[in-house]
């Protein structure tokens, strides 16, 4: 009877309140855990664009700093180059000036030899110096100083000597002295061992400075290094290794993301799908480079005069090799600004062309440095088919091998991967295949999510516990009921929202596989495009192979001075 009379003289008002209050609050707290859970995943997704744009812009600030290093490094070479060098430049303008001088026998022979003279005590160790102090004593007529000049610049550099008096010689008109100076060049030339300046002497042939007959000489001399070379072991597999290299470093470097952004995104293959598309752009590049070669008729100079001083030009300011270092270094600054601050492609495109930049090499080495790289060997156009004409059957060679191992790269499978799901499409024509594995990558995903939208351990011990405190409170308390009553309202409210909760996954699932099919399909059409456009790119290979076939040496010596046809060997 008491514990009756003070359930029924308790308030319950302040109960009912009370549990009202707790079921409130737990309807608070479990939206603000869905809002929470739905701000946590906009902000990974924020943090992982904050990342991907940082990523961006410290690589962007990298190539900025690179491309400014490198501006001022070239200004500092350069000015270094003239600090160093700066008498070389005073010496290198005096030498055509003394024969155009003299041609048109406007300074006195007392000028020439005194400015020359002048030069000698000004550039110590340098060969062009006393070169010029023999020039103006042979245009001088006098024999005892031009032959002590020439001594002392023959014994500072004999090859660059012989070379520079030959194209006197052929700019005089002496024929016999131009064929005795180079037939001493010839003579000290190693073709496993040749200076960079070798370069000239192939240009004046190419483009038919010499005459009829020491043209001949020098093709015939061309054609015995070119055969001693070939008896060497392993030469032609070191002509395929030069020219791939040649033709490797017109392998553009670009990067198709931009126009295949699902592929970039989704396809864990699709670096090597880039890297295949731009080794396929090597046949356009490399057949755009040799049509530019070939395009045309090139204009001969108008006299041999202007010839052999553009030559004489290049010679006495282009192969010194004390400045090579220098000059090194003012190559990979080029590259480096020319490719926007990209350190690493600049250093790739560096070591393919660093060839052009040695000492010595073998006249195989020197043909394809003349003809992929004339920027670097400051060989003229005439030189450059000359060199792939020479060279003809090792490019087809190296082409085939390049051509081979791109093919080789290109991947059967391009593999897609979307969340958890990955998949894999060889031409792009298994949409239907993919889809249903995607579909019933992201079903299971979605029924092992459901199956976890469930009352807890926790909950569930709630309720024991609940049930516990209500059946005591009867004979405990109103504040024992209260706490039991709290337990299991906390346990039904779970309940209730277990539905919420099903349905907000199911709604995500839903976005999910309609985001994942509409990437899928994205992926799968630029798989056929890529696709085509491999192929597109693979079939210039023909079409280079064809164009190189119709090359002979023959047909690339030019006959402009001479009123005779030439004919080479």
């Amino acid at each position: 009877m008491s514990t009756e009379r003070i359930i029924h003289l308790a308030d319950l008002t302040f109960i009912h309140n009370a549990l009202r209050s707790v079921q409130g609050d737990i309807g608070t707290v479990s939206g603000q855990v869905e809002a929470v859970g739905g701000e946590l995943a906009q902000t990974r997704s924020e943090l992982l664009r904050l990342e991907q744009a940082f990523a961006e812009f410290v690589a962007a600030d990298l190539k900025a700093k690179e491309l400014a290093l490198a501006e001022t490094r070239q200004v500092k070479i350069r000015q270094e180059l003239e600090n160093t060098f700066g008498y070389y430049g005073v010496v290198r303008r005096h030498a055509t000036g003394i024969l155009q001088a003299a041609d048109i026998q406007l300074v006195r022979t007392e000028t020439l030899r005194g400015a020359t003279e002048e030069l000698m005590l000004s550039a110590p160790r340098y060969w062009l110096a006393p070169a010029l102090v023999a020039l103006s004593a042979w245009l001088g007529d006098n024999q005892a100083l031009a032959t002590r000049a020439l001594a002392e610049a023959i014994r500072r550099d004999d090859e660059k000597t012989s070379l520079f008096f030959a194209l006197i010689s052929r700019r005089a008109g002496r024929t016999e002295a131009n064929r005795v100076w180079l037939d001493r060049y010839f003579g000290l030339q190693d073709p496993y061992k040749l200076d960079r300046q070798t370069v000239v002497m192939v240009d004046a042939m190419a483009n038919g400075i010499f005459g009829a007959d020491v043209g001949m000489y020098c093709s015939k001399r061309i054609t015995a290094w070119i055969e001693e070379l070939s008896q060497r072991a392993g030469f032609i597999e070191v002509q395929r290794q030069q020219w791939s290299d040649g033709l490797r470093s017109k392998t553009p470097d670009a990067d198709h993301s931009k126009r295949y952004r699902n592929l970039a995104e989704f396809s864990p293959t699709w670096k090597q799908l880039n890297d295949t598309l731009n080794a396929m752009s090597m046949h356009e590049a490399v057949l755009s480079h040799f049509d530019a070669i070939f395009k045309g008729e090139i204009q001969p100079h108008p006299s041999v005069l202007s010839a052999v001083d553009d030559l004489l030009t290049k010679l006495v300011t282009r192969f010194d090799d004390e400045e090579l270092p220098l000059r090194r270094q003012e190559e990979m600054c080029r590259f480096i600004i020319e490719e926007a601050g990209d350190k690493q492609a600049a250093t790739k495109r560096y070591d393919l062309q660093s060839t052009a930049l040695d000492e010595q090499v073998d006249f195989t080495q020197m043909l394809t440095n003349a003809a992929m790289h004339p920027e670097t060997s400051h060989a003229t156009r005439a030189t450059q088919r000359f060199a792939i004409a020479h060279s003809r059957d090792w490019i087809v060679d190296a082409h085939s091998d390049l051509t081979a191992r791109a093919r080789m790269a290109v991947p059967p499978q391009v593999e897609i991967a979307i969340e958890d799901w990955k998949g894999q499409t060889a031409k792009g024509d298994n949409e239907a295949e993919l889809l249903k594995s995607l579909q019933a990558s992201i079903a299971s995903r979605e029924a092992e999510a459901l199956s976890q939208v469930k009352l807890t351990g926790m909950h569930w011990a709630a309720l024991v516990f609940g049930v516990l405190l209500v059946l005591i409170g009867f004979t405990s308390g109103w504040f024992v009921l209260v706490l039991g009553a709290a337990s299991l309202t906390w346990v039904f409210m779970a309940y209730k929202q277990l539905n919420q909760k099903r349905a907000s996954v199911k709604t995500a699932f839903a976005k999910l596989l309609d985001q994942s099919t509409q990437a899928l399909k994205a992926c799968l059409a630029e798989v056929v495009e890529v696709r085509r456009e491999i192929g597109k790119r693979d079939a210039v290979a023909s079409q280079l192979k064809g164009f190189l076939g119709g090359i002979t040496p023959e047909q690339h010596v030019l006959s402009s001075h001479d009123n005779v046809r030439r004919v080479m060997a």
